[in-house]
């Protein structure tokens, strides 16, 4: 009764926006007649409100953003692209990183492009991909500016994009037909796996650099001694004590007589 003489005794103002704010929620019946209002929208940290610019509308929204980096609307556009574009890159580069490995046990992939006999110079190679990929970029860039403006090919105007969303174009891109199923599902598992492949990556490469192996022969390794083959059992970092694990990469690689700078992420104090 105290309830409910609490809730008629609120003011209208008040229950508008309670309304407001569980709109969209499952409403659950208890046994005394009152009712509860339960969210719906998956969380991040169950139990924990989403910031107010995340509303659930995006893929993989769970309402992480504990800075509010994306409280500003045009630059939660940009995030939005720049982590799905990053994420592909990176299920691109952790699945030729593990088919390399399974493939040729031999080559370290951190050195695999060195070991390649190039019949041509390879700044030609690095100078036709900046121009070909800043080409790219940039008409992916306009694209995101102005929605639809890049949709046509200007060196094959028979070529062109149907209307689509920011980031998804379809189309040619589409050659299996994936987006006729449903794309919001799609989208959500694209997402999940592009978040793990770029921690994945990370992984690679600090392991790569802590052992000089690659993840298929450091997973082999910690299979064999799980408790010696950690980061923790190679280096501490502590208030009053630093051991470091090393790199054991050389801090530059020499390919067709160029000098290439490899250091180390600066993960501990060398």
């Amino acid at each position: 009764m105290a309830a409910i003489a609490s809730f008629v005794a609120t003011p209208v103002a008040v229950r508008m926006a309670a309304k407001s704010r569980f709109a969209g929620s499952r409403v659950a019946a208890v046994s005394n007649g009152s009712r509860v209002c339960m969210a719906t929208a998956p969380s991040w940290r169950p139990g924990s409100d989403h910031p107010p610019h995340l509303d659930g509308t995006m893929p993989g929204d769970f309402g992480f953003d504990p800075l509010y980096l994306g409280a500003d609307a045009e630059a939660l556009k940009w995030y939005k692209e720049a982590e799905l574009q990053n994420g592909r890159w990176a299920m691109a580069a952790v699945a030729g990183i593990l088919a390399q490995e399974v493939l040729n046990p031999d080559v370290f992939f951190y050195e695999a492009a060195t070991k390649v006999d190039l019949p041509f110079p390879i700044l030609g190679v690095v100078a036709a991909q900046f121009l070909m990929m800043h080409y790219v970029e940039i008409r992916r860039w306009r694209d995101f500016v102005k929605p639809g403006s890049m949709d046509s090919d200007p060196l094959f105007p028979g070529n062109s994009l149907p209307k689509h969303e920011v980031g998804y174009p379809g189309g040619i891109f589409d050659p299996f037909g994936f987006a006729k199923g449903d794309i919001a599902e799609l989208k959500l598992k694209e997402i999940k796996n592009a978040r793990l492949a770029m921690l994945a990556f990370v992984g690679f490469v600090v392991q790569a650099q802590a052992t000089g192996l690659g993840p298929l022969a450091c997973l082999k390794t910690h299979l064999g001694s799980p408790m010696d083959s950690t980061l923790i059992s190679r280096g501490v970092v502590s208030a009053g004590t630093v051991i470091s694990p090393g790199c054991q990469i050389p801090s530059t690689t020499i390919f067709q007589g160029i000098t290439i700078p490899t250091p180390c992420l600066p993960l501990w104090p060398l």
